[in-house]
This record gives structure tokens, sequence and C-alpha cells, in this order.
């Protein structure tokens, strides 16, 4: 099929559908794609937040820029969300901020630093914890309702709840998607300018081999137009290792921006160990023993990157409340631009639309990452073309490198099964092998996995707590 193939009567189950984040994004994506057209059924345990996208989806219609012809409908229940889905995308909130403030400021009290806390550490533990029961429903209502759906997922902890998909309902077609490593090829793009004078070198031209697990990915190969970039990349890493690097020019930009960083850990890592790491620094760090780069707050602001606090995540909540409620009414345009994904160019491929295409996804590993475990949920890779989505054999890590990592594996492992079978002595041996606690003695880490179950109890029915 050629580039100008459409394809019509799509339907989307989109699982989180009153977001006010991902599902705008995906809205604009939508109607900036003239390949694909159809519906989107907006699922959310809040009706009110997909009724407001609804609203603000079918406005797009009128939009002069819009090429994409969608229609969005909120639904009540999930199996009307998934009946006739060609595609499920799953990206939801698991719990409320309350939980997440216990799972990323509780640790706080016992010297325990976070950067994220939504994927390792025991903020990624808790979190999982809560999310893989949700998980385990929504695999079942696929299996039952829309067997034969792509399903994206978009929700951490990315690998665990993947994972959790694939133990629930083995023949589930799903993949994880991140856009991390697109922030490594950014930088990788920047390094260009920096280094060698090239100016607009895009993210898409720069040309990688990802391998590792989601948020603690790693490139062994990376090339722009058949130059090997890592001579460049070692001597960009030397000449910015104190200093650090903020993209764009904008010095310490990090400083008023928590999602940001000056990519020191980046070169650290890189002098370390001899590969890209291919994930922002906020994710990074959570993945190392805590006196590597989250000792203390000071120790964060050393290494130029920020702590990104749940208040803050509060905030710009409400902000976004305000911004529906004025989309909604009218008061508001809605500006269509690209949400940087790839999420719209995978359906095109998976439908036929348009010619194959190769990124990176989390998937089980049938054998493309030779040095993790069968079966876990790794990030590679793959090809994507009409109805078939193909890892790509990746190799395998250093062994020092791929010690690192597979000690995260066996800790999701373990956690998914603790989730599954409510296993508290089983997650809690999960949550103490974590590095971010190895500063801490078995019994404060006890006393603090007891206080963070506490508070996301109302989300682990059936545990002896």
């Amino acid at each position: 099929m050629t580039e100008e193939t459409t394809v019509k009567n799509l339907k989307i189950a989109y699982i989180g559908g009153g977001s006010r984040g991902w599902a705008w994004g995906l809205m604009s994506d939508l109607a900036l794609e003239r390949a694909l057209s159809g519906q989107v059924a907006l699922y959310d345990i809040d009706f009110a937040a997909a009724q407001a996208n609804e609203v603000i989806g079918n406005h797009l219609q009128d939009h002069p820029d819009a090429v994409g012809r969608w229609r969005y409908e909120a639904v009540k229940t999930l199996p009307e969300a998934l009946k006739g889905a060609d595609f499920v995308i799953i990206s939801i909130l698991p719990g409320t901020f309350e939980e997440m403030r216990s799972d990323v400021h509780t640790p706080e009290t016992y010297g325990v630093y976070q950067s994220v806390g939504d994927t390792v550490g025991p903020g990624g533990a808790v979190r999982a914890l809560r999310s893989i029961p949700m998980f385990a429903e929504i695999a079942e209502a696929i299996r039952d309702h829309a067997p034969n759906a792509w399903v994206i997922n978009y929700t951490n902890p990315m690998s665990v709840l993947t994972r959790t998909l694939y133990e629930v309902f083995p023949g589930i077609k799903a993949f994880g998607c991140c856009h991390e490593v697109f922030g490594t090829q950014e930088l990788l793009t920047e390094m260009l300018q920096d280094m060698e004078g090239l100016t607009g070198v895009r993210r898409q031209d720069i040309e990688v081999n990802v391998l590792g697990i989601n948020h603690f990915t790693w490139l062994d190969r990376a090339s722009y137009r058949g130059t090997d970039l890592f001579p460049i990349y070692r001597a960009f890493a030397e000449k910015y290792a104190e200093e650090g690097f903020s993209a764009h020019g904008q010095k310490d930009h990090w400083m008023n921006n928590s999602f940001t960083s000056a990519n020191r850990i980046h070169f650290d890592l890189f002098r370390r160990f001899g590969l890209i790491a291919a994930a922002g620094d906020r994710h990074l760090a959570e993945f190392m023993p805590n006196t590597w780069y989250l000792r203390s707050p000071e120790h964060v602001k050393q290494w130029k990157f920020g702590l990104t606090t749940v208040a803050w995540r509060i905030d710009n909540l409400m902000k976004l409340h305000e911004r529906s409620r004025r989309l909604v009414a009218g008061e508001e345009s809605f500006s269509l631009k690209s949400s940087g994904e790839e999420g719209i160019a995978m359906l095109r491929s998976l439908t036929g639309a348009s010619a194959p295409m190769i990124t990176n996804v989390n998937l089980p590993n049938r054998g493309q990452m030779a040095s993790l475990p069968l079966n876990a949920v790794v990030e590679t890779n793959a090809v994507f073309g009409a109805d078939s989505v193909q890892p790509v054999l990746a190799g395998s890590l250093p062994e020092d490198i791929n010690n690192l990592v597979t000690r995260h594996v066996y800790n999701q492992e373990a956690i998914l099964k603790a989730a599954i079978r409510k296993d508290r002595d089983l997650a809690f041996r999960a949550f103490l092998n974590d590095p971010l606690l190895s500063g801490l003695t078995p019994d404060q880490a006890e006393e603090l996995f007891a206080t963070m179950l506490n508070n996301t109890k109302a989300y682990l029915p059936g545990w002896k707590l």
C-alpha cells in the first residue's frame, strides 16, 4: 500500500479517556492525520471528564487545520468502549495524587528521595502493587470484548504493567510506548550541532540500537548518515561532564523546570560504562543506588536535575481542569500541534495505511534481548507492519550493565507475582531489594513498607496488611 492509502471507520477505545494530557495530545495527533478516520470511545472512571473530552474532541472537526475525521463519544462501561475496537489505548492514573503523594514523599522521612517515583524505587513498587489489579481487570475485559485489538500502554510502571497484560491474557497484542529514547535522540542532534556544527538534523535521522527495560534503556550503537556517533559523544560527555548541557542553548533551564535536566547523569553513566543511557536523568537516577545521584536534595542539585513534587502535579492538574472548562465552553481555542509521540504513526503502519516503520517499544522478551530473562518485558526496536509488530534482535548488554538491569527485571517479576497472589512477604522482599533502599536496615524498610501499604490499602482488597 502507498502513503496515500486511507483507512476509515476505525474504532479506538481510550481507557483513561478523561485525561487532560495524553488525551489532548492524541486528539491533536488524530486531527492532523489524513490517512485515518473513525470513532474514539472515551472510557474513564471519571465519566464527567470523559464527557468534557467528548465535547473538546468533537469541536476539533470544525478546526481549520484538522484533516482527520473522528467522532468522540464518552461511554460509561469498559465493555461498551471495547466492543468492536481495532485499537485500545491505556493511559490512566493508578489511584489518586494522594496515593502518589505517599509513593513519592513518605520515603523522604527515611532519607530516601525519588525524582519521579512511578517506575522503580519504593514509590514504583507500591504504585505497581495497586496498578496490577487494575491492569488484570483491563486484560480480562480485552480478552472478552476485543481479543484481536492492538493495545498500546502508556501507563507507568510501563514494564510491569505491560507484563501484567500478557500474564492475564497471553494472546493479547499489546506493547508499551515511551518517549524517553526520543529525548536521547534529540540530545544527539544537539550534540551534532554543538560539536560538529550540523544544523537541521532531525531526531528521526539518528539511527540507534535500543536495549534494556523502560526508563533504563541503553544504546550500544548510534549513527547519523553512516557516521558512528560514539566517538563524538565521548568527547561531548567529557566536555560537559561537570557543567552539564541543556538542549537548545537554555543554560541551567533545569533549575526552573522539574522535568528537565543538564544531562550530567547521561554523561556520568557513559564515562563509567561506555554505553549511552537512553532515558532522562530523572528516571536513570532512580535505578542506581541512592548514594549515586539521590543522596539528598542538595546532592540532586549538584547533578543538575529536579525532584518532581506531587504538589506540583496537583497544582498543574488544577490548571488543566480550568483549561478543560474553557475548552468545553468555547472560551479557548484548541491549538493543533504534534505531540511528538509515534502512536499515530504506529497505527498507520498497523492498518497498512503507510509503509512499515521501526521504533522502540516494550514487548515480552522472545529472544530479542539475549541477556535478559524470557517473557520479561524489555525495550528494543521493533518493526511495525500491517497487523504485525516484530521485535528487532538487539543483542546483549555488557555484563556490568546487564547486572544492573537484571536486578530490576527480577524485582518487577516478584512484584507482579506478589500483586496477583496478594503476597505481602514476597512484595516486601522485592521492595527491600531495590537499590534506592540500600541505605536502610531491613527493619527501617519494613516500617516504611508498612506505612506505604497502609496509605494505599484502598486499592489492595484482600491483602493481609
